[in-house]
């Protein structure tokens, strides 16, 4: 398949692109995730990067992973978000993480890999092919700064367009805490899939776990949210 059927992706990106430009924000795409490291280490001092997305563990390139950066009128750093391809080696995705759910650790934490586990939804088992990985997704922009809703909207249709252009994946996953989704951020974000029940952290000497979902959308999903009308998730400068 091919972006053709919405113009090889000119209407969305220049739409897009257009909407950011008139809230002062820029956008950087890069693939040394090192780059990536030092920038949000300077930016965000207490974030810690996820294991997905350290280069010190993974080999990453544009061929299997980028990050994007955003930048406001000022020149500070108020987005990131990363996505990598995964190597299912000819296994479902529920087969995968059976194996390597520890992969996909939140980051900061003292977690007991041995209370913890993954539970696969009926979507996992049928997710084949080539999948890509979607995370570190963070907008520091204050409500007074940007309308957040529309904001988180736009982005994350950006990433899944710049995956579409880099890898035209099969599908794309992504894990979120329970606040996370019952505030309704993966529909903000466009996902259109969620499966509920997916991961149980423990943090070693807590007995309360931390859940999450995993959500997800196929190819023809993407190309489903990147066709809608950017005009419904437009975004303003307060």
């Amino acid at each position: 398949m091919t972006l053709h059927s919405f113009q090889d992706g000119e209407r969305f990106i220049a739409n897009s692109l257009g909407m950011l430009a008139r809230a002062g924000i820029t956008l950087e795409v890069g693939y040394d995730f090192d780059v990536y490291q030092n920038i949000i280490t300077a930016a965000r001092p207490e974030h810690i990067l996820g294991l997905p997305f350290d280069p010190s563990v993974h080999q990453m390139s544009k061929d299997n992973a980028f990050w994007i950066v955003g930048y406001n009128a000022k020149g500070e750093v108020m987005h990131t978000q990363a996505m990598r391809m995964l190597d299912l080696a000819g296994n479902s995705l529920a087969e995968h993480l059976r194996r390597s759910f520890v992969d996909f650790p939140p980051p900061g934490l003292d977690i007991d890999f041995q209370r913890s586990r993954y539970r696969p939804g009926p979507g996992a088992g049928k997710i084949l092919g080539k999948v890509a990985y979607h995370g570190e997704f963070w907008v520091g922009a204050t409500p007074r700064e940007f309308r957040n809703a529309g904001l988180s909207a736009v982005l994350g249709r950006y990433a899944f367009w710049q995956a579409l252009e880099h890898w035209n994946p099969d599908n794309i996953i992504a894990f979120m805490q329970n606040s996370v989704v019952f505030k309704g951020f993966p529909a903000r974000h466009g996902y259109m899939h969620t499966e509920p029940g997916t991961l149980r952290w423990f943090r070693k000497e807590d007995d309360t776990p931390i859940e999450g979902f995993m959500s997800y959308m196929s190819n023809e999903d993407l190309r489903f949210i990147l066709e809608m009308p950017l005009t419904e998730f437009s975004v303003q400068a307060a």
